[in-house]
């Protein structure tokens, strides 16, 4: 458990959900239901064995940061939890449930408990992007029709689809996960990035584009589809740039449009942890680290999406 402040959100919230589900718990000492709900989350995040990690914001002691995320969610009332993954909010819950309700609230977003602990089979590696691309969307294609329900697979089919110009396909493949880009940022990030594949064609050229910003600083929608046309063609920290300039002067905007699709480029961006050699020890996890299948290498830390995710967290914070 940790305690949430100014100095530490981004490490302890933001980052540290990149690696294992946070939950957040914004309370106060005043509130009769927060000290009953306290230790209650407090005795399942020991029950479930490091499955998910709990972060408490006492709003009273940290007023911005709770109307940041007030405001962020519409919610006026006390206590109210928010489950991070990914380095976003997936789902959240008002008030001093019983045990029951907050475990299936929990189930919804950690893994369970037979594999976390199982040594499970290592299931066979997808084919990397730089072999031939007829060759790996044929793999990908055999994989998902063997298992249609595997979105692990898809989102790999969706993605070189995507990286392929195949926008038509992308769609088609997409579509049957879109229900679940709600709880999962990969496929909501992926479908970011296909809405704005498809739209760039019928985009308004940069130089209009950048006429209209500079005689409006607050042309939202100019930068928006600015935005879209740099994450079209992969130059995703140009298209970042953007975003981040309609989020510092407006983080409400289009229902957060800017700061969502902000996240999807870093999810975008990010990279698996590299599988250990056959033969060689994998790298421990961190104490408390989510563990899904078997043993995994960390995945090394980029400056890059570093910096950007800093960037957002001081703009929002």
């Amino acid at each position: 458990m940790s305690d949430i402040t100014i100095q530490n959100i981004e490490a302890e919230l933001i980052q540290a959900s990149q690696q294992q589900p946070v939950l957040l718990d914004i309370w106060a000492p005043w509130c009769g239901p927060c000290r009953t709900l306290g230790p209650l989350l407090e005795k399942l995040e020991q029950a479930y064995g490091g499955r998910f990690k709990l972060a408490k914001l006492n709003s009273d002691d940290q007023a911005e940061i709770a109307a940041q995320l007030s405001q962020a969610f519409g919610v006026r009332s006390i206590p109210f939890c928010v489950m991070f993954k990914d380095g976003q909010p997936v789902d959240g819950f008002v008030g001093a449930l019983p045990e029951a309700q907050i475990c299936e609230f929990l189930d919804r977003h950690v893994a369970p408990a037979d594999l976390a602990e199982a040594e499970l089979e290592e299931p066979e590696e997808a084919p990397a992007l730089d072999d031939d691309d007829d060759a790996a969307l044929a793999k990908l294609a055999h994989a998902l029709a063997a298992d249609p329900a595997d979105d692990a697979v898809r989102g790999d089919y969706v993605k070189l689809l995507i990286e392929t110009a195949a926008l038509v396909q992308a769609r088609e493949a997409w579509q049957p996960m879109a229900p679940r880009g709600m709880v999962d940022g990969r496929i909501a990030a992926l479908g970011l990035w296909l809405a704005a594949c498809e739209k760039a064609p019928a985009a308004r050229s940069p130089l209009d584009l950048a006429a209209a910003i500079a005689a409006n600083r607050r042309d939202f929608e100019a930068r928006y589809e600015l935005a879209q046309q740099a994450m079209a063609a992969g130059r995703f920290t140009e298209a970042m740039d953007e975003l981040l300039e309609i989020v510092m002067r407006d983080k409400s905007w289009s229902d957060e449009l800017a700061r969502k699709t902000y996240v999807a480029i870093l999810t975008l961006m990010g990279k698996p942890a590299p599988k250990p050699a056959p033969g060689k020890n994998a790298v421990e996890p961190a104490k408390g680290a989510l563990e899904v299948i078997g043993r995994a290498a960390v995945a090394p830390s980029d400056p890059v999406i570093d910096q950007y995710r800093r960037k957002l967290s001081m703009a929002l914070f």
